[in-house]
């Protein structure tokens, strides 16, 4: 699942990505609007399953630390609010999911978004972060070679 979940740089939140065009990807916001729209090759686009975490001995997967928070919070969203927390108060948050995450490479915004995108994507019902592409039912991208 999250390799359809997108973050583009410069624009805020997350978008799953519903479709290739010839020089774009369509792709559709993850919350309550559904609005959708192109994003072009000069936009910085990553996959979630691109994305890794820093510790101290290698670079732990996003999923791994999104299911993390999911078994700290029991599935519900985060009990952190990211928008109000000191930098003390999220890297100690992320300290409980991520024991030995690297201090001095993991910086206050990478928690905060961390703590965000968990929950846009647990309130949009999107909490199944062991799913694979092939595992995702009702996904009509046919070609999915980069």
């Amino acid at each position: 699942m999250l390799e359809t979940i997108l973050a583009i740089s410069g624009k805020p939140g997350l978008y799953k990505l519903v479709s290739r065009g010839n020089n774009n990807l369509i792709v559709e916001t993850v919350d309550a609007q559904k609005k959708r729209f192109p994003a072009f090759a000069a936009d910085k686009v990553i996959s979630l399953a691109d994305i890794a975490m820093y510790t101290d001995e290698k670079e732990v997967p996003l999923r791994e630390v999104l299911n993390n928070i999911k078994t700290k919070e029991g599935g519900k969203v985060a009990s952190i609010d990211y928008r109000k927390a000191s930098k003390e108060e999220l890297f100690a948050y992320l300290g409980e999911v991520l024991p030995n995450f690297d201090r001095d490479r993991v910086y206050p915004a990478d928690a905060k978004k961390l703590v965000q995108w968990y929950n846009l994507l647990v309130e949009n019902g999107l909490d199944n972060f062991d799913e694979t592409l092939q595992e995702t039912e009702g996904d009509n991208i046919d070609d999915r070679k980069a």
